[in-house]
């Protein structure tokens, strides 16, 4: 099995590229300032979920294979691209009201699904996993696929606990502007700008 030596290096490196700003931090920060700290744990566990799903197809071998197909990746985020865009003009579709009713107006089923989905159209997300999980995989120490789930479990569990504290932090942010009339016109605006952006970043994105 993993050497804890092997294992203390991948969960620094993990909690190292997990401070780097990104789109799920922003994803999550966007989920928890707009629907509170159930909204924010609903899209940190979302992802997570996404993370176990790109654990297995990398696992198994599918990541590679879809990697190696040329086209894949421009459909990847093509596809990611439209659904942000959908999910942008969803978050405008809401009536207005208070900070309270708007974060009452979607479920967290929703938000569980749309962060999964979109973390799983990320094709940068896909070759982060084929291409980070094996450099920590030694052969001589067992099953290559049993440590890559390994790892991939540990690396959900980190992504999980700090994608929370962030939702955590989200939903400070909207306990502040909840005491302002102001905030609940705003938040509508806010989270589709935010999806807006990942949308274009991901529509623009170049291939590694």
């Amino acid at each position: 099995m993993i050497e804890f030596t092997t294992l203390a290096a991948f969960c620094i490196a993990v909690l190292l590229l997990l401070l780097s700003p990104g789109p799920n931090m922003a994803f999550v920060m966007a989920h928890g300032v707009s629907y509170g700290l159930r909204g924010g744990a609903a899209a940190s566990f979302g992802i997570g979920v996404a993370d176990l799903v790109l654990t297995a197809l990398t696992a198994t071998g599918i990541t590679a294979m879809v990697a190696a197909w040329p086209p894949a990746f421009d459909l990847i985020r093509y596809a990611g691209a439209v659904y942000l865009l959908w999910m942008a003009y969803k978050a405008l579709q809401h009536p207005r009201g208070s900070v309270e009713s708007v974060a009452a107006q979607t479920s967290l089923q929703s938000i569980f699904v749309r962060s999964m989905i979109n973390s799983l159209l990320n094709p940068k997300a896909l070759l982060f996993f084929m291409v980070f999980l094996p450099q920590f995989v030694d052969q001589s120490k067992g099953s290559v696929a049993l440590q890559l789930i390994v790892l991939g479990c540990v690396l959900t569990v980190i992504s999980t606990v700090f994608h929370t504290l962030l939702g955590t932090f989200g939903s400070s942010i909207r306990l502040f502007l909840s005491r302002h009339s102001y905030a609940a016109r705003l938040q509508p605006y806010g989270l589709a700008t935010v999806l807006l952006l990942l949308a274009f970043r991901l529509a623009f994105m170049r291939r590694p």
